[in-house]
């Protein structure tokens, strides 16, 4: 092969790769929900909510998704007053990484029509995490939140002391793998599945999970 031929092949197969890369940052740029890849490192101490959304505003920001206000799904049980994790997400649709929309509204969320599966509960980046009965298996998603998206009574604290505490309570978690007919109602929910055993990172992780959460879009 001569050079011109050569140069010109390398330069097709550039021009393929950006074009490629830039379809799939175009496509993401339109995502509106996603899972967490990674948490913050600290199991249910995610920083409060501030902190949490800045975890997903961040996450977005790089897959280009960045220009949406980020919002994570969660819960809390304060003093002052309950935040109800449906109150904080915006009105929808919501799509994810690779345009599948899992929901047209809130209402439509939590109720049995939603989208949400193991296969469209996808991370930022559209990749998809292990769920039940797979090595690794990360389908606890931290909520504190019941199957209609408000904050449990505030004599139940279910948020890891409002998402500050590693050491200190417990949390609801949902599950991304939703599966039917299964024999267990509330494993079949994507927001209120069960409790955690602890708010600390290794226990999240025994039980199935990381200290991961949902992210969504309320702009």
């Amino acid at each position: 092969m001569n050079s011109k031929v050569r140069l010109s092949v390398f330069a097709s197969a550039a021009l393929l790769s950006l074009g490629l890369s830039g379809s799939g940052q175009s496509q993401q740029a339109n995502m509106t929900f996603f899972v967490t890849s990674v948490g913050p490192g600290k199991g249910g101490d995610l920083g409060g909510l501030a902190g949490a959304d800045q975890h997903c505003q961040t996450l977005a920001q790089t897959v280009g998704a960045g220009q949406h206000t980020w919002r994570a799904y969660l819960s809390t049980s304060l003093a002052g007053g309950s935040v109800n994790a449906r109150d904080r997400i915006g009105r929808g649709p919501w799509q994810n990484a690779h345009g599948v929309v899992i929901a047209q509204n809130v209402d439509d969320l939590h109720s049995a029509n939603n989208k949400i599966t193991q296969q469209t509960a996808i991370t930022e980046s559209g990749e998809t995490l292990n769920g039940m009965f797979e090595p690794s298996n990360k389908h606890d998603m931290l909520t504190g939140s019941q199957a209609d998206g408000r904050a449990f009574p505030g004599n139940l604290s279910l948020t890891c002391n409002n998402w500050t505490s590693s050491t200190f309570g417990v949390a609801m978690l949902g599950h991304h793998d939703r599966r039917h007919g299964i024999g267990n109602e509330f494993q079949q929910s994507w927001n209120s599945a069960h409790i955690s055993r602890s708010c600390r990172p290794e226990d999240l992780i025994a039980t199935g999970g990381n200290g991961l959460f949902y992210c969504f879009a309320s702009d």
